[in-house]
C-alpha cells in the first residue's frame, strides 16, 4: 500500500497474447547470452535433480533410516542454501557468473558423489548443505543472466521461458535418474549424475554465462513518429522501411560490421525480411530494407530501441558520404488486386 511503483506508460494498443508470445520466442532465439543461460539451467536441472528426487531412496535404503532422517537431511540442504544465500552478494563481488556457476556444479556434484558412497548420516548432512549452497548460488546466478540480457520490455517473457525450460529440464531429470535407480542402482544413479554435473561445468566453454554488468537501458522513452501523407490506421500494413547511405570504399568493411550489429538489432525487436543491397550502377549506393507487419509494429520497433541500440544508429550514420542524412522510405504494400483507390505509399525524409 505504502509503495508507489513507478509504471511507465505506453502510447501504443497492447499487444495481443499471440504476438506477444511470438515476440519473446523471436527475442530469446536470437540473444546468444540468454540462450546460453537457459541451456545451461536447464542442463544444471536436469543433472542436479538427482539429490532430492532420490534423496527418500538414499535414506531408506542405503542410510537406513525413516522420515525423522530424511526431515535432518533437508534441513542441511536447506541450511547450506540459507548460507550461500546470505553470502550471494559477497561471491558476486569476488567472483565471475560463470566461475560461479563451475563452482556450484562440482559441489553438487561433490554432494551427489557423496550420497552415492557414504553410509553415515552425519557425512550426508554435510554433503547435503554443500549441495544447498551449490544450488542456490547456481539458480541465482543463471536467473541474473536472463534478466540483464533482456531490456525492461521483454524480460517478463524471457524469464517465462526460462523457467519453462529449467523446469523441464528439472522433471526429465526425475524421471531419467528414477529411471536409472530403479532399472541399475542408486549408486550408479547418483555417480551419473555427478559426471553430468561437471559436463555441465565444462559446457561453458561453448555457452558461457554473462558477466556481471548493469542491466540493460530501458527502451527510449520518446520517439516521434513521422509525419505520414496517408490516413494510417494501426492495423494498416505491411510497412516496408528503406534507409539509402552513400559509403565510401575505404569505410565499407567497417559498415558492413556495424549494419550486421544493426540487423540484429532491428530483427529482435520486430524487424522482418532485414536485407542491405548495392546498387550495381552506383557502388558507393547502400539499401537497408525490412519489414513490419502493421503500422503499430513500427512504431513498437522504435519504442524498444535503447539508447544503446540508437548509439549504433550513430555510428552507421556517421559512415555515410552524403551531404546530407541518409534517407528514410516508407511504404505500404498493396496487392495488385486491391479495389482501394490510387494513392501515394511512400513518403522520403532525412533521418536525423
Amino acid at each position: 500500500w505504502r509503495c508507489k511503483w513507478k509504471v511507465r506508460s505506453s502510447p501504443l494498443p497492447r499487444e495481443s497474447m499471440r504476438t506477444a508470445i511470438y515476440d519473446g520466442l523471436r527475442f530469446t532465439a536470437m540473444s546468444s547470452e540468454i540462450k546460453a543461460a537457459i541451456a545451461r539451467g536447464t542442463l544444471f536441472g536436469l543433472a542436479s535433480i538427482a539429490i532430492l528426487a532420490l534423496l527418500p531412496v538414499v535414506v531408506r535404503d542405503q542410510l537406513g533410516g525413516g522420515p525423522l532422517a530424511y526431515g535432518a537431511l533437508m534441513a542441511g540442504f536447506g541450511t547450506g542454501a540459507v548460507f550461500a544465500g546470505l553470502a550471494n552478494s559477497l561471491f558476486r563481488r569476488s567472483l565471475s557468473q560463470e566461475r560461479l556457476m563451475r563452482l556450484s556444479c562440482v559441489a553438487c556434484a561433490a554432494c551427489s558423489l557423496s550420497l552415492a558412497l557414504t553410509t553415515s548420516i552425519g557425512v550426508a548432512a554435510i554433503a547435503l548443505a554443500l549441495g544447498g549452497a551449490g544450488w542456490v548460488t547456481a539458480w541465482s546466478g543463471v536467473g541474473v543472466s536472463v534478466q540483464l540480457a533482456s531490456p525492461r520490455w521483454v524480460v517478463g517473457r524471457t524469464i517465462s521461458i526460462y523457467y519453462a525450460l529449467i523446469d523441464g529440464g528439472i522433471a526429465l531429470g526425475s524421471w531419467v535418474w528414477g529411471t536409472v535407480a530403479e532399472n541399475h542402482s542408486l549408486a550408479l544413479a547418483l555417480e551419473g549424475s555427478a559426471a553430468s554435473l561437471m559436463f555441465v561445468a565444462a559446457a561453458g566453454v561453448l555457452f558461457p554465462l554473462r558477466e556481471r554488468r548493469d542491466s540493460e537501458p530501458d527502451p527510449l522513452e520518446e520517439f516521434d513518429a513521422p509525419a505520414v501523407a496517408l490516413n494510417l490506421k494501426p492495423r494498416s500494413g505491411p510497412i516496408v522501411v528503406k534507409v539509402e547511405y552513400l559509403i565510401a570504399e575505404r569505410n565499407l568493411e567497417a559498415f558492413l560490421d556495424l549494419m550486421r550489429q544493426r540487423r540484429h538489432v532491428h530483427s529482435r525487436v520486430g524487424a522482418r525480411n532485414w536485407t542491405l543491397q548495392r546498387n550495381l550502377q552506383k557502388p558507393m549506393h547502400w539499401t537497408e530494407t525490412f519489414r513490419t507487419p502493421t503500422w503499430t509494429d513500427y512504431l513498437r520497433l522504435n519504442h524498444r530501441l535503447t539508447e544503446v541500440d540508437k548509439e549504433l544508429d550513430e555510428r552507421v550514420f556517421q559512415l555515410h558520404a552524403g551531404e546530407e542524412a541518409p534517407q528514410m522510405t516508407l511504404s505500404i504494400e498493396r496487392p495488385t488486386s486491391s479495389a482501394r483507390k490510387p494513392e501515394h505509399s511512400a513518403f522520403r525524409h532525412p533521418r536525423h
